[in-house]
């Protein structure tokens, strides 16, 4: 069973595949962590239910055992992850048990307040190792119920001696930095405040006591399944206890529960790792795959974004000369960006009027559509529904759509404005217009775009009901178009986590697709999410962003680690790029089965040749880069964790046989090209 009760100390214990996570009540029925790693029995569990004396305990520390969702009052004094206020102005909680549901692997812990009519449900579901959590905030009285915070979940860890922080950190073309730090002795927030998930930081985080690797140690990840503001608060105190607690909003938000409201939190998903970080990736990987994606057997299409080729400056004639090329090289879907609608000449005007202009598409999109199609690849258009510029006929008629508040400007970021999707109107209108679109054209993708953060918004519920609404949009798209796929975009890894996810079927992490650089955001944004959802591009040179140049061998084998595209300006390409381009294309075909839907194995070699392994049903596939090589430095081989001491293994490519002890201990002997930017593909299949 993989959930068990103890009645007499009622405990709870849920066994996942490999781990197990306990919790019990203590005499005052406040919800109480007893474990979390690996797996245990029922009878061991009661056994550690049982509280050891604390020696550095006095009258000034908080009472025994953690919270499972700590609250407001009381002996506790560390952050709160539920906080309420009653209409008599009272604060805080003090709990009574109502009772328990267990049904398969999802386990319910019904808890009232003594006096206020509060009901809180905790929630635990178990997903093979991974454990989500979340909690149903429920007003049973006749009057309002101000909710000051309401997390998803608090996690605990074992006493360690130190611990150490990972997490994500980035801006606008520097997103999902790793982070590795030594956890303070203090409270650590990782927040957003922004209105969506952020390129600052992001709502995934593991601690380890300081000496966890890619492949060995004790590892503590969770994730937050939320797409708009968010705050996790990381608490170490001075007796060595450290947790966390996490959920939607930022610090100084209200939500108002009417009588008889619900307020349901988001996903906040837990796992434990005996194996180290590349462990705890591949569960997060398979957990995505399996609970998270609308689609997740599909081979992703290789892509033609036409946006660095034309900016704003979109016509039929252009677009299909570029469809032209984009299919001649292999690409399989053509995706138009911004500047086929309305007055777009520029980022200054025109967003919000969803109509193709007139005078760059005379006969509307349908003849593009049907090129596109004719060439034989399917066809995706950028929108950015949740935005506007104060030039436009949308924003003319409708001023009041926008996030404002009263006697206070209007911040423009971009040249735009946010539109208020807490508004039932503003949601029915862009559904309208996207079902419109999508299926008068057949669209086969949208690349959904958010471009700037909120500004002016209020009342606060405006954080929760926005992010929902836009939910609500895309399921309802989804459901009536069962062909349509959607990649999540907020000026690059803007918007970046599994509630996102749910909704969608890949990711661009980053506008910087500078190869280099894309190296690190690729190694940050695969700690949770697999390489089926990363979309990598191959665009010019010298690169937009950076001015680095690069050889085109170098740009491809790093987008190839993900769902490869295209985004340059083919028309200035040589025929010589067009031939290689075509040829890396291929190539990709043939490998994308092992990378986009085998197990990812991150590789470190010496100085800087990194590189990651696939491994699926036998075949192996390893990309590897040297973006820099100092005088004298030759790339040595890179080892390989994912293959067996006692097989054999044969190179695809050279006919090369390879032992797996010199692969799994010495490592892999590489081709690569002198010179920086050096990378290489290797093909391995093991034999019989």
């Amino acid at each position: 069973m993989p959930i068990s009760y103890e009645t007499d100390r009622r405990l709870w214990l849920l066994q996942g595949d490999t781990t197990a996570y306990a919790v019990r009540l203590d005499a005052g029925d406040v919800p109480r962590h007893v474990h979390w790693g690996p797996s245990i029995t029922l009878s061991e569990a009661v056994a550690l239910s049982h509280e050891l004396p604390d020696p550095a305990a006095s009258s000034f520390e908080q009472g025994p055992g953690a919270a499972e969702l700590a609250v407001e009052g009381g002996d506790h004094f560390g952050p709160a992850s539920l906080q309420v206020r009653f209409a008599d102005g009272t604060r805080g909680v003090e709990w009574r048990f109502i009772g328990h549901e267990a049904r398969g692997d999802h386990l319910r812990v019904e808890l009232a307040d003594r006096y206020y009519p509060l009901r809180v449900t905790l929630h635990y579901r178990l997903q093979g190792d991974v454990l989500e959590r979340w909690a149903d905030v429920v007003n049973h009285g006749p009057d309002q119920l101000d909710v000051l915070r309401a997390d998803s979940a608090a996690w605990h860890v074992p006493v360690q001696e130190s611990y150490r922080l990972s997490h994500l950190v980035g801006a606008w073309n520097s997103e999902f930095r790793l982070r590795r730090v030594e956890l303070p002795a203090a409270e650590t927030v990782l927040t957003s405040r922004r209105g969506t998930t952020s390129h600052h930081a992001n709502p995934w985080l593991a601690i380890d006591d300081g000496t966890a690797g890619e492949e060995h140690g004790e590892v503590w990840s969770t994730v937050l399944a939320w797409s708009g503001s968010w705050r996790v608060t990381v608490h170490r105190d001075p007796g060595g206890r450290t947790g966390w607690t996490g959920g939607f909003g930022h610090e100084g938000l209200t939500w108002t529960l009417e009588a008889g409201e619900t307020l349901t939190t988001p996903t906040f998903s837990g796992l434990y790792s005996a194996e180290g970080f590349g462990a705890a990736s591949r569960a997060w990987h398979a957990y995505v795959t399996r609970q998270v994606l609308p689609h997740p057997g599909e081979d992703r299409p290789v892509l033609y974004n036409s946006w660095e080729a034309t900016g704003f400056d979109v016509d039929e004639a252009g677009q299909m000369a570029l469809a032209a090329r984009a299919a001649s090289l292999g690409a399989e879907l053509f995706v138009m960006d911004d500047g086929w609608f309305g007055a777009r000449l520029s980022d200054r005007a025109g967003l919000g009027d969803w109509q193709p202009n007139s005078r760059r598409f005379p006969n509307g999109l349908r003849p593009l559509a049907d090129e596109v199609r004719r060439l034989g690849m399917r066809f995706g258009i950028w929108v950015e529904p949740e935005m506007v510029n104060p030039d436009s006929d949308l924003y003319r008629a409708h001023p009041d759509w926008v996030l404002h508040q009263p006697n206070r400007r209007r911040t423009e970021m971009r040249n735009q404005l946010v539109l208020n999707f807490a508004r039932p109107d503003v949601e029915q209108w862009a559904h309208a217009w996207l079902d419109r679109l999508v299926g008068d054209l057949g669209l086969d993708f949208l690349k959904w775009d958010f471009n700037r953060a909120f500004t002016e918004a209020g009342p606060d519920r405006v954080f929760l009901e926005h992010t929902r609404a836009v939910y609500r949009v895309m399921d309802r798209l989804r459901a009536d178009h069962p062909g349509l796929r959607i990649e999540a975009c907020a000026g690059g890894g803007g918007r970046a986590d599994l509630g996102i996810l749910r909704r969608t079927d890949q990711i661009w992490p980053s506008d910087n697709t500078d190869p280099v650089d894309r190296i690190g955001i690729q190694h940050g944004f695969g700690q949770y999410f697999p390489a089926r959802v990363m979309s990598s591009w191959v665009t010019d040179n010298p690169n937009v962003t950076t001015g680095r140049t690069t050889p085109l061998r170098f740009r491809f084998h790093v987008a190839m680690a993900g769902v490869l595209g295209l985004g340059g300006d083919l028309t200035t390409w040589s025929a010589d790029e067009l031939k290689e381009a075509a040829e890396h294309v291929a190539a990709y075909k043939r490998i994308r089965p092992v990378v986009q839907h085998g197990t990812a194995y991150r590789l470190e070699g010496s100085g800087t040749l990194t590189g990651v392994q696939y491994v699926r049903d036998g075949e192996h596939v390893i990309i590897a880069w040297c973006p820099t090589r100092p005088y004298g430095y030759t790339p040595g081989p890179l080892p390989l964790p994912a293959v067996s001491a006692g097989a054999d293994y044969l190179d695809l490519d050279t006919g090369i046989t390879h032992t797996g002890a010199v692969l799994l201990h010495r490592g892999l002997p590489l081709d690569l090209p002198p010179g920086d930017h050096a990378s290489a593909i290797v093909r391995l299949r093991r034999l019989p």
